[in-house]
């Protein structure tokens, strides 16, 4: 019996003397690299904080980015402490996000288009945006969709990749912009006197800018009015 428990104790001690640095160097490691993660991640969120162009959703995105992308190297660093082939383990899990990406890359293309809106910044919340046959106040800039509230006050989600690939017109990118209406009058009106009105009404308004200067024309006699923009 003292004869079986010396070996047992024999073989723990050499598997500590053999194994045991390694753990150790395993633990630091892992420790230190989970602390640079975060510590890097909410340095690098802090100084994209402070620049007002930054959208805070990529923000955060590139946060997450640093993060998991530190400790995937991190753990990568502990197998190999292992002795695990880590060159293999690489290959697989390339292999395997593959074929994740096939799987999913209509979700992965909404990503892409999400990560590029945040990127170009072709519109910013609050802005009247008309995207992939919808005209609506943007809401809301996800990786996933875009969600913009219509004039009628409904709300529209549309997917990223519609609207990154679709034209985007954005009404609030300037600061000022024309508007344009239509008044007709009939065949026997006075034109002068429409047009003076309507001159009146522009000019005592006073959210009209006075440059660039308003214009009146008679834009198109139709079948039954005059047509005056």
């Amino acid at each position: 019996m003292d004869a079986q428990v010396q070996e047992t104790a024999n073989l723990v001690i050499n598997t500590l003397a053999e194994y045991g640095l390694s753990v150790l160097s395993a633990l630091a490691i892992l420790v230190i690299g989970w602390m640079a993660a975060k510590w890097v991640s909410e340095r690098v969120y802090s100084l994209l904080s402070k620049t007002p162009k930054n959208d805070e959703t990529l923000n955060r995105f590139l946060r997450s980015l640093i993060k998991y992308a530190i400790l995937a190297f991190t753990i990568i660093a502990v197998l190999n402490k292992f002795g695990v082939q880590t060159a293999s383990l690489i290959a697989v899990m390339g292999a395997a996000g593959l074929a994740v990406g096939l799987a999913l890359q209509g979700t992965l293309g909404h990503v892409a288009s999400g990560v590029m809106l945040l990127v170009f910044r072709p519109f910013k919340i609050g802005d009247f945006i008309e995207a992939a046959g919808h005209a609506g106040t943007v809401d809301s800039i996800g990786l996933f969709m875009t969600q913009m509230k219509t004039t009628d006050n409904v709300e529209i989600i549309i997917p990223n990749s519609g609207v990154w690939d679709s034209s985007i017109k954005n009404f609030s990118y300037n600061k000022t912009r024309r508007v344009d209406f239509l008044f007709g009058i009939g065949y026997d009106d006075n034109m002068d006197d429409a047009i003076k009105l309507i001159e009146g009404l522009i000019t005592a308004e006073k959210r009209v800018l006075k440059d660039p200067e308003h214009l009146i024309v008679v834009s198109n006699l139709g079948d039954s009015s005059v047509d005056i923009t």
